[in-house]
């Protein structure tokens, strides 16, 4: 009897190894509410969730079950959408999409879906400009098992930038003047500049050539008037997070900001980027990185000495910084570099050959917007250095090509995609269940757009093998420039596909990708085809 209890039990023990765990369910409760904040030294009324800005970072292991209960205690509807998530189209959070009708005021709402990846990501509001007024925060997903990232430390990065004025204010004020908030325009001093560098007649036509446009050289952004904050903090304030010496120390950086491309550089550190948008990349290493609203970048730093660190982030148009800090004690500083020089555009980052007559020289297609003021002999991150790690699932060709042409009127501050505004669109990109797409993006304005599609990755064509192809979820389009990528069509589902700049996207760059599930008959006949080309490559070792 004793001998058949002992098999029993055995037979029991090979079983339960043999079954996978339970999913576990994970819950957080959110609550988003106007109240007075003071980040700037002044009382103004903002949204917080759970009392402070940022949101709270919510974590999670691949395989869980997140539910996620978001009261609204706002006097509007609300909404919060996971981005970069891979998950039902019900829960992605956009009102008007997969039937979703946004959190009406004083209700509750809960997110329901089980979490199929792993990495850095985020989420925010997709309500009128919330976003903007507070409500955004990380979401980390850890590995189920180990992580083959190794670290003794682990810091989220938020970087935002907190406007004192309300979101409504600032889009009616783009909309009176595109130029309402370009305080910094060129200057004699820049144009006496310009000409010892090229010669005073270059600089006298090229000043002439913009003067005909009724366009500024200096058109870096569109919002002015910033602080800049690393998790919710001012400069002044000094986020730290500490350190001992020849730790591994990981820093996952979130651009949750509205409007604002930062150059991210720790001086004396280099970076090893090992996550780009979530996704497990091939060790990188670089001295900075420029990195759009919605992008987010992982990175491992080794400090050595027994100093401060400065985490600086600073806005392309040289407005402020958003300063953080490493250290091995609390209270310790890094030096504050000088701001770095504003780069002015040229005629190439409005993609222009020859207009009216006006001769191009080699000089004037370089692009300005580029120019972000490395030294000699750092490494500047490139899309082109990115490289998958592991082996991507779908290296099919692309069955179609789609044009995406980013345009927009200035004079009138709207943005379009293909000539059109959202409000004006009919009909929404179509993507047949289990397809492979490549999307061509043509750039026609002079600002850079940071293009994000719900619901999926893309792989950008960066010259990469397919295998290697990395996987992005948002992607920098530069000025007066094309750019490709490819998508899987597997995740069914009315899907939101924008410029993720703020004002942009409501002034009308944003559209609908819908993701159609047919019969057998017309699903492909590779059942490997079907696999999203993003799952199991988190895990990939490093």
């Amino acid at each position: 009897m004793k001998r058949h209890r002992l098999w029993a039990m055995a037979l029991l023990g090979v079983i339960a190894l043999a079954t996978p765990a339970q999913a576990k369910t994970v819950e957080y409760n959110l609550v988003i509410e106007r109240q007075p904040v003071n980040i700037t030294g002044k009382s103004i009324e903002k949204i917080t969730v759970n009392g402070g800005i940022p949101a709270p970072v919510l974590r999670f292991k691949d395989g869980d079950e997140a539910v996620i209960h978001v009261t609204n205690k706002m006097d509007q509807d609300s909404s919060i959408h996971w981005h970069g998530l891979l998950l039902p189209g019900e829960m992605d959070g956009v009102p008007g999409f997969n039937g979703f009708p946004g959190i009406p005021a004083g209700e509750t709402f809960t997110y329901r879906f089980p979490l199929r990846q792993t990495g850095t990501y985020w989420y925010h509001a997709h309500s009128g400009g919330q976003e903007q007024e507070g409500l955004y925060g990380a979401m980390i997903v850890d590995p189920s098992g180990t992580d083959p990232i190794r670290t003794d430390r682990d810091y989220v990065i938020v970087l935002s930038d907190f406007s004192e004025e309300p979101w409504d204010d600032i889009i009616a004020n783009l909309k009176k003047s595109a130029d309402y908030y370009a305080y910094n325009r060129v200057t004699l001093v820049d144009f006496f500049k310009d000409a010892e560098e090229r010669g005073l007649g270059k600089a006298w036509k090229d000043a002439k050539d913009w003067g005909q446009m009724r366009m500024m050289r200096t058109d870096l952004a569109d919002v002015s008037g910033y602080t800049f904050l690393v998790n919710g903090k001012s400069p002044t304030q000094n986020w730290t997070g500490l350190f001992k010496s020849g730790e591994r120390v990981r820093l996952r950086f979130v651009n949750a900001s509205a409007m604002s491309f930062f150059d991210v550089r720790i001086p004396g550190l280099k970076m090893n980027v090992l996550q780009s948008d979530g996704q497990n990349t091939e060790p990188l290493k670089v001295d900075e990185f420029r990195f759009a609203p919605a992008e987010t970048y992982d990175v491992v730093v080794t400090p050595q000495d027994d100093k401060a660190y400065t985490i600086v982030a600073e806005p392309i148009d040289r407005t402020g910084f958003a300063l953080g800090t490493l250290a091995p004690r609390e209270g310790m500083k890094g030096e504050v570099p000088e701001q770095r020089e504003r780069a002015l555009l040229t005629m190439g980052d409005m993609g222009m050959h020859d207009m009216d007559g006006m001769e191009m020289t080699p000089e004037d297609m370089i692009s300005g917007w580029k120019k972000s003021g490395t030294p000699p002999g750092h490494k500047m991150l490139d899309y082109a250095d990115l490289r998958y790690a592991g082996i991507q699932k779908d290296t099919r060709e692309p069955e179609r090509t789609i044009d995406v042409r980013l345009g927009g009127n200035m004079e009138r501050y709207i943005w379009t995609m293909n000539g059109k505004k959202f409000s004006e669109q009919t009909e929404p990109i179509r993507l047949k269940y289990g397809e492979r797409a490549r999307l061509t993006f043509t750039n026609e304005t002079m600002m850079a757009h940071p293009m994000h599609l719900h619901g999926m990755f893309v792989q950008l064509e960066n010259g990469q093998p397919a295998e290697k192809l990395p996987n992005k979820h948002t992607v920098i389009v530069e000025p007066g420039k094309s750019y490709s990528v490819l998508v899987t069509a597997d995740e069914p589902g009315e899907w939101a596909f924008h410029c993720h700049l703020l004002y942009h996207m409501m002034s009308g760059m944003m559209t609908k990708v819908v993701v159609a599930k047919f019969d057998d008959a017309d699903m492909p006949s590779n059942p490997a085809q079907q696999q999203s080309s993003t799952k199991g490559g988190s895990h990939a070792n490093h």
